[in-house]
C-alpha cells in the first residue's frame, strides 16, 4: 500500500486499483505539493468533518474525478445541498461500516468539533487484512482502547500539532491505547501555532509506546507503508 501526505491531514492512500482521498485540503493549504486540480484521480473521498482545513476541495474533487464522498450524514447533506451529486454521497454515521472496492470503511468516534454533524474517525481494513485507523481532529480519548481491543491495528494516522488536538505526549499514549505497529503523525507543521516538529513526539513514542514505529512521511513524496 502506498501513501502520500499532502500537508496538514490530507493524504491518499492507494491500495492496488483503490485510491482514497482524506481530508482534501488543499486552497489555503501552505504545506500542499500540488493544487487539487493536478490530481488525477480518486475512488473515494473520505471527510472527518466540516472544518474547510479538512473538507477542503471534497466537492470538487469529487464531481471532477467521479468519485464517491463518505462522510457523516449530516455532512454529507450539506453537500449534496451545495451540488454534490447525490449517487457520490455516501451518508453514515458513528458505528457503522460501508464496504468500497473490497475495503471496510467503519466509521468511529472524534473529540472534536463540526458544524456540521460530528467530527469522526475511519477504520479502514483492506482485503489483506490490514488496518488503518485514520483519526481525524481529535483529543486523546479512553475508548481507542476499545479500538485496539476489537482490530489489529497495523497503522495509525493521528494529529499530533497540540492546539487544536492532541500533542506528542497525548499520541504517544494514543498509541499505547490502540497498540498500533506504526504511527503516521498529522495536522503538524502546517502554521506556526501547531508543532513544528517530531523530535518530541519520537521521545514521547521511545517512552510510553515503544512497541510503536514512528514514519514521518515528507510531503508529496508516495511511501510504501
Amino acid at each position: 500500500m502506498e501513501a502520500t501526505w499532502f500537508g496538514h491531514s490530507n493524504f491518499r492512500y492507494k491500495y492496488e486499483d483503490t485510491t482514497i482521498l482524506v481530508d482534501p485540503f488543499f486552497v489555503g493549504n501552505p504545506a500542499a505539493p500540488i493544487t487539487y486540480d493536478q490530481v488525477p484521480e480518486a475512488d473515494i473521498i473520505l471527510v472527518t468533518h466540516d472544518h474547510s482545513d479538512h473538507i477542503g476541495q471534497a466537492l470538487e474533487l469529487a464531481t471532477r474525478l467521479d468519485a464517491e464522498v463518505v462522510g457523516v450524514f449530516d455532512t454529507i447533506q450539506s453537500l449534496i445541498s451545495q451540488g454534490l451529486h447525490t449517487s457520490l454521497g455516501v451518508p453514515m454515521n458513528i458505528g457503522g461500516t460501508v464496504e468500497r472496492n473490497g475495503v471496510k470503511i467503519k466509521m468511529v468516534q472524534a473529540v472534536h468539533s463540526s458544524a456540521t454533524g460530528t467530527a469522526v474517525g475511519f477504520l479502514l481494513t483492506f482485503p489483506d487484512g490490514r488496518c488503518m485507523y485514520h483519526a481525524g481532529d481529535t483529543a486523546l480519548f479512553g475508548d481507542m482502547e476499545l479500538f485496539g481491543q476489537l482490530h489489529d491495528i497495523d497503522i495509525a494516522v493521528l494529529p499530533t500539532g497540540g492546539r487544536f488536538t492532541m500533542d506528542a505526549r497525548d499520541a504517544a499514549h494514543a498509541c499505547k491505547l490502540l497498540q498500533c505497529k506504526t504511527l503516521i503523525p498529522m495536522h503538524w507543521g502546517t502554521w506556526p501555532i501547531l508543532a513544528q516538529g517530531t523530535d518530541d513526539l519520537a521521545a514521547e513514542l521511545k517512552q510510553t509506546a515503544p512497541g510503536t514505529s514512528l514514519t514521518v512521511l515528507e510531503t508529496g513524496q508516495p511511501t510504501d507503508i
